[in-house]
């Protein structure tokens, strides 16, 4: 058995739903797992107890060894090639430090984007009910509190700012609530997608600032996306705007929200993340009319799973043969 293992696999944090689909790797690869904090895994490096491992499994590991930055990945081992990455967003990796090394990368994009379109959802119509303030009053006996009237998502304009795989899966349920959907991205969709998608139309940043009723963030956060909504562009929204992040925190200049909603400018917010998770800005915390979820746009167990395949089929495509099956884009 021994002359058949052509490279070594080294797994970070633990599998929650494919245990077993990884353990049949052992057939053909020297499987190794850590876990432990990040100075563990620094010292396990330098001491050359991971030399020989080719590809890495990535687990949402920041508990184990925090973000892949310079300073980790200058110590992971030199035969490494590859990183099979369990999440969709890639920001808590130091991209071009591994393209240095000629480490490639894989992500695990659309197979989350059912799942996240949900969340989206779940906030988009809790805000525009202002869900917080029942949901909190039926529990301390209050019945209905003091809840606003709320308002009906049939013919509002969901701007979509970011039309792929998330932000696609939010338009077709956006268009069962009779919504209109407009959307900004990089690349416009092809005609006959965007009539695929909801009927969504294409419009440029600062129409999709001017016109829609609901904002919702469906885009990676880099460097050129970072607080890519802040005070100027809530400036240019429409009064009494709903705004939705699902994607990543540092998107939103929370600073920025929270002035838009003791303004009026903001109606309502639903959010997912936030810009220094775990911590919380404090006034969206104590502000009902704000939708706050903990981070779940993936956690379902059919998604968990599907996660955490493709990413240890990327491992094993990449190992036969020298291909991840999604590999993100690098320098």
């Amino acid at each position: 058995m021994a002359e058949n293992i052509v490279g070594r696999l080294l797994l970070i944090g633990r599998l929650q739903y494919c245990q077993s689909e990884w353990s049949a790797l052992r057939l053909k690869y020297n499987l190794l797992q850590f876990q432990g904090d990040r100075q563990q895994f620094l010292e396990k490096c330098q001491s050359g107890a991971f030399n020989g491992v080719v590809g890495l499994y990535r687990t949402n590991s920041i508990a184990e060894t925090g973000n892949f930055d310079q300073t980790l990945v200058s110590k992971l081992p030199s035969t490494l090639r590859y990183i099979g990455h369990n999440g969709a967003g890639y920001d808590n990796i130091n991209v071009d430090a591994c393209a240095a090394r000629g480490i490639r990368i894989s992500n695990t994009p659309g197979v989350i984007a059912n799942a996240t379109a949900d969340v989206a959802m779940f906030l988009i119509l809790g805000a525009l009910r202002y869900a917080m303030i029942p949901l909190e009053a039926v529990r301390n006996n209050e019945w209905k509190g003091n809840t606003p009237t709320g308002r009906d998502p049939e013919d509002r304009t969901l701007g979509i700012l970011g039309m792929g795989g998330i932000g696609q899966a939010l338009a077709r349920r956006a268009r069962a609530f009779s919504m209109k959907i407009i959307y900004h991205n990089r690349t416009r969709l092809p005609e006959q997608k965007e009539v695929t998608e909801g009927e969504a139309t294409y419009v440029t940043f600062d129409e999709l600032l001017q016109q829609s009723d609901i904002m919702s963030l469906n885009l990676p956060l880099t460097a050129a996306t970072h607080h890519l909504i802040s005070e100027p562009e809530i400036q240019r929204m429409k009064d009494g705007v709903v705004i939705i992040n699902t994607a990543r925190g540092p998107l939103l200049n929370e600073d920025a929200l929270v002035k838009g909603l003791q303004s009026g400018k903001v109606g309502s917010a639903g959010l997912d993340v936030y810009e220094k998770e775990p911590e919380i800005h404090p006034q969206p915390v104590s502000n009902r009319r704000v939708m706050l979820l903990p981070h779940l746009g993936t956690t379902t167990i059919e998604t968990k799973r599907k996660m955490e395949l493709l990413a240890i089929n990327n491992l094993e495509s990449a190992l036969d043969k020298s291909e991840l099956l999604t590999p993100i884009a690098m320098l």
